[in-house]
């Protein structure tokens, strides 16, 4: 689903060598900034949702207590009373930013306080090992194990599960399945992990592993995602005593069997419900099956609501039970994208289903986005989650590729994803006039217009065209009204506005380039040219375009660094900047873009996220952070840079209404003063910074873009990966 991985997965690459289990008492608590910390209030900028949720779960014993797990946005519980989800996992911080896909959750039947959650995001070389957290209440504290092996939350399969669970038998005992590293148990409740050597099954270093974990009376069953589909694979393993695994015999085979996806046991009828699919999903999927077997008699039975048919691909996800009544079961299609896909429901044990999508009247006034710029909403797409509510027999919920949906009487459904916020935000705009505080660029959902903070944006997407991804915005810093932005849209990559970013129009032309390779765009202060950048997705550079006509014609800037993010000077519309990450050279343009010559050279190279910004209201004013080589400033246009001694590190700045009396806007950044890497602000030009931001709040990665408020002091929003857009208030 994301294309987004953090530029510093190779720094944060864990040992291949480590071999044994490290167990960690609690969550690390970095040192506190030497200044003190301002109060500040931390909430989301809502949209709602916007990316895929792998796992959702009702607890058996609990009326009301419900969690989900994201694939980059951490974990959420469900508060009943306020009828919103509570984000878990927001403590997590810079370094631990691989913890923030959830690879599995568990909860105890027995102890209804305890949680479980199997956190690691990338299972790759450059990916940092999986961690293990628990909680006696629910979530408000945790206790960190980590692991010796690497878990995908964000990889294929993450749609699968659960791979953890509490064993039926002994609430100390916990099992983790893994995508290589087979099975592990746990007999002190995940304080401590090791391997389950009797686990027959071989994993694969590309395969799926242990894909979910299920307990059946006292037993517990563990699908396998490595067979090839054939008569002689296995993909169903079970113990009855906790220690031993056999194959459950007679089990289906073949392609539409070759990976269990999911399972639910129907405790009534005794009855183990499983879907299948070709490929583990989310995408990639072209047939599949659902079964059911009774453990009482080996009988295995197909209930496969629809099989696919030509033009017609497509697995089964989800699978849930009525735990009120025999025989009840919804299973989900996945990756059903020409018919779209749906919900069966069943009352009869799988003998006949009905797909409720027919029916189904969509309400998704609350998060207008999920329109998607048409005039009706989908039903839903990447459909893995789904839960039926243990209380409610008609309370349903299922997880879409950017949603949560439900209903109370399986007609009228509409999203259910109140505090939960998983986008992906590359870029923020806060205007200096006008209706909205707020315009943001993220990907998967293309560009906002914020009328408010505490409500999904009225337009939805924008539209004309709407992007898929975004890639850049701009402002004219002394025409407010004109906003530009570009993206992959299916029907332009370019588009501009005339009333502050309310409505758009596509350009009239684009270079061929940016069909394949849309990349950062800029407007100069007063909105009469456009500088357009391209880079292709897997990382290739080409020469930016200039327009000065709006965008009905484009022609190439040979002398612009390839590659690079142009930035507007905004006080003088002649001025252009760009910074080469590949020479470590500032470049400057003082006939509105029409050339570029270099200036400063001999800074930080090497790396494509080194950010170049220019002070609001000055002329030549640069700052230009460089990650872990520090922050640099120019007062002359980039001819010559001084390094700022005041921190260490700066991954991503920006800037704010100054505070009373102070003659330059208030810095933001994120980055390193001490130890720590955390959001700070500056009200002296960076001579001095505080730390804005607490242990409780720090959202993972946080590097890709920040902006203060230029008509509140005090005030920031914050860019993250997975948990959508955090604004912060000085309290």
């Amino acid at each position: 689903m994301r294309a987004s991985r953090p530029s510093r997965r190779a720094v944060l690459a864990a040992s291949a060598a480590a071999a044994a289990l490290t167990t960690v008492p609690a969550l690390t608590t970095r040192a506190q900034a030497a200044e003190t910390t301002p109060a500040y209030r931390w909430r989301n900028a809502v949209i709602g949702g916007t990316g895929f949720i792998t796992g959702v779960l009702f607890h058996p014993s609990v009326r009301g207590l419900a969690y989900a797990r994201t694939d980059i946005g951490g974990a959420y519980r469900w508060d009943d009373r306020a009828a919103r989800w509570i984000p878990l996992t927001d403590q997590l911080g810079w370094d631990d930013w691989n913890l923030l896909g959830v690879e599995a959750l568990a909860v105890d039947p027995a102890h209804p306080d305890r949680l479980y959650l199997a956190l690691g995001t990338y299972a790759q070389s450059w990916a940092g090992n999986g961690a293990v957290l628990r909680s006696e209440d629910r979530g408000a504290t945790w206790t960190r194990t980590d692991l010796a092996v690497k878990l995908g939350g964000n990889e294929d399969g993450r749609g699968a599960g659960e791979r953890l669970l509490v064993d039926p038998r002994d609430s100390d005992t916990l099992w983790l399945g893994t995508r290589h590293d087979g099975l592990l148990k746990s007999t002190d409740r995940g304080a401590t992990w090791a391997a389950a050597t009797a686990f027959p099954a071989t994993a694969s270093a590309t395969g799926q592993g242990v894909t979910f974990l299920v307990a059946v009376g006292r037993a517990v069953y563990a699908g396998w995602g490595d067979g090839d589909g054939t008569s002689a694979a296995v993909s169903l393993y079970r113990t009855t005593d906790g220690t031993t695994w056999t194959a459950v015999p007679a089990q289906p085979t073949g392609t539409s069997a070759k990976v269990p996806v999911r399972a639910a046991y129907d405790r009534h009828a005794r009855e183990l419900y499983v879907t299948y699919a070709d490929a583990p999903g989310p995408n990639g999927q072209s047939t599949g099956s659902v079964h059911k077997y009774a453990p009482g008699t080996g009988r295995w039975t197909d209930v496969t609501p629809v099989l696919p048919g030509p033009g017609d691909t497509f697995g089964y996800g989800g699978v849930a039970v009525d735990a009120r009544r025999a025989g009840t079961v919804v299973v989900s299609t996945n990756n059903r994208w020409t018919a779209g896909d749906t919900l069966y429901r069943t009352t009869d044990g799988g003998r006949t289903w009905t797909s409720l999508k027919e029916t189904a009247v969509l309400d998704v006034s609350e998060t207008p986005f999920l329109k998607w710029g048409a005039d009706q909403p989908k039903f839903g797409w990447w459909i893995q989650a789904l839960a039926v509510d243990p209380y409610d027999s008609k309370h349903v919920v299922y997880g879409t590729g950017a949603t949560l949906y439900g209903t109370r009487d399986l007609t009228h459904w509409a999203p259910r994803i109140r505090g939960l916020e998983e986008t992906s935000v590359i870029q923020l705009i806060s205007p200096p006039v006008g209706e909205a505080h707020l315009i943001s660029a993220s990907r998967d959902i293309g560009v906002m217009y914020h009328e408010r903070l505490t409500a999904s944006p009225s337009r939805g997407m924008a539209a004309n065209p709407v992007f898929g991804s975004a890639t850049g915005i701009a402002q004219a810093a002394d025409r407010p009204s004109y906003v530009v932005r570009t993206g992959w849209g299916d029907n332009g990559n370019g588009a501009y506005s005339g009333d502050g970013g309310r409505t758009w129009a596509p350009f009239a032309a684009q270079p061929s380039l940016a069909h394949d390779a849309p990349g950062p765009i800029a407007t100069n202060a007063d909105g009469s040219t456009l500088l357009w950048s391209f880079v292709h997705w897997d990382g290739t550079k080409y020469a930016a375009h200039r327009s000065a006509d709006n965008g009905a014609t484009w022609s190439e800037i040979s002398s612009f660094p390839k590659g690079a993010t142009p930035v507007a000077d905004p006080a003088d519309p002649t001025l252009f900047y760009a910074y080469d990450t590949d020479t470590g050279t500032l470049y400057a343009s003082t006939d509105s873009g029409l050339s570029f010559t270099a200036r400063a050279d001999g800074l930080p190279a090497g790396d494509s996220q080194f950010q170049l910004a220019a002070a609001p209201g000055r002329s030549g004013d640069l700052w230009l952070s460089v990650k872990w080589n520090g922050l640099y400033r120019s007062v002359d246009g980039g001819a010559s840079f001084s390094k700022v001694d005041s921190c260490w590190a700066s991954y991503t700045l920006g800037f704010g209404r100054a505070a009373d009396g102070a003659a330059y806007p208030a810095v933001y950044q994120v980055g390193s003063t001490e130890t720590i890497t955390a959001v700070y602000r500056s009200d002296d030009e960076a001579k001095t910074w505080v730390r804005i931001n607490d242990d409780q709040h720090q959202w993972g990665w946080t590097g890709q873009a920040i902006t203060g408020d230029p008509r509140v002091y005090g005030r920031v929003y914050l860019a993250t990966n997975g948990r959508g857009i955090q604004y912060g208030d000085q309290v």
